[in-house]
């Protein structure tokens, strides 16, 4: 694995000892730069921009000209393996995601293909291998997946929902087929994400966006089993060097204590779940990343960096707390306030280290 030139997000997944916390945020590359719709409008559309790894490499890119973040993370979309297995996966216009072959059966669910990534998702492969090279070892590359159980709800709902009641309810009536749906998305998803390591991803995260619609018994059951599944399939020992995993469950702040035991690095914090008492529950089993309100972005400059003071305060001393927003960044956020936000965690944060 080629050596880093900055590596203190890497060193702050692994709790080791860093001389400021650092910053990457969720949905970086996208609508809200200029530049980012630019090349949008060039590919046609968002599919097109996903399956292109020339292009995806770019808006991967864009941000790291604007803003000293610390890492990268692969543009993509977390819908690619249902799209691989054969769903048909399509976008409206204001509508989100949709499939044209959603999941209605068990005879649907029994018969979807496990995909093998370096042939249905070779492109994600080839932007992973095109961005690795061009970041020239500047800093870390993050890969990611939807979890198995967010998949499965765009899968049975055929896209976005507000009530959730067809996934819910086929996990209800039907929970073996459930199950069967579930088990083989996480096989899918650990041989996508391993793909990625292996094609240079250095850090992993997993986006459980939809695991907070749920009960605890049916997190428990529906959603963390198979995120523990996933984490104990990676392969995060590449060149003697450990790849970090992220689990990031949105709406999750109150499983915490089971969400640690999943055996992942760290895990993404949402804006609802504060920070101090994240850290005094977990202690030092995991890192935290998170967690500002994705709204506070559309704040002026000295009241972003207000917050910034008080989430970094709130953290408090010592290493594992990788800064970030509690959730993906709006599309007509103004740059400038990204940039506020990004120079006052790299300001602020060295007092809450030890020299190093």
């Amino acid at each position: 694995m080629t050596s880093l030139k900055n590596d203190t997000f890497i060193k702050a997944l692994l709790k080791q000892p860093v001389a400021y916390t650092p910053v990457w945020m969720m949905r970086q590359a996208g609508r809200y730069l200029p530049e980012y719709r630019q090349v949008r409008e060039q590919a046609g559309s968002f599919l097109n921009l996903c399956t292109n790894p020339e292009l995806a490499c770019e808006v991967t890119l864009q941000p790291l000209r604007r803003f000293d973040f610390d890492a990268a993370i692969l543009f993509s979309d977390i819908l690619t393996i249902p799209d691989a297995m054969g769903l048909g996966l399509y976008f409206t216009e204001g509508e989100g995601p949709k499939f044209h072959h959603p999941l209605r059966t068990a005879a649907d669910v029994e018969k979807l293909p496990i995909p093998d990534p370096e042939l249905e998702l070779s492109y994600v492969m080839d932007a992973v291998r095109l961005i690795r090279k061009n970041l020239a070892g500047s800093v870390p590359l993050i890969g990611f997946s939807g979890s198995p159980w967010t998949l499965a709800t765009y899968m049975v709902e055929g896209g976005s929902s507000k009530s959730f009641h067809r996934v819910k309810g086929l996990m209800y009536e039907q929970p073996k087929v459930m199950h069967a749906l579930l088990d083989k998305l996480a096989q899918s998803v650990a041989s996508y994400l391993n793909a990625q390591i292996a094609a240079g991803a250095q850090a992993v995260m997993l986006f459980d966006t939809w695991g907070g619609v749920l009960s605890t018994e049916d997190y428990a059951e529906f959603s963390l089993y198979y995120a523990k599944q996933i984490r104990s399939l990676l392969n995060t020992n590449v060149d003697g060097q450990q790849i970090p995993t992220i689990l990031f469950s949105k709406g999750c702040g109150q499983w915490l204590e089971a969400m640690t035991d999943a055996g992942y690095d760290a895990l993404g914090l949402d804006w609802q779940t504060d920070i101090a008492n994240a850290r005094a529950r977990v202690g030092h089993q995991v890192a935290l990343q998170g967690n500002m309100d994705p709204i506070a972005l559309y704040a002026q400059p000295d009241i972003i960096t207000e917050k910034v003071k008080t989430i970094l305060h709130k953290y408090g001393q010592g290493s594992g707390h990788v800064f970030n927003l509690g959730h993906g960044i709006l599309p007509d956020i103004n740059p400038e306030h990204v940039k506020a936000m990004v120079d006052a965690v790299h300001q602020y944060s060295p007092a809450y280290h030890a020299q190093v």
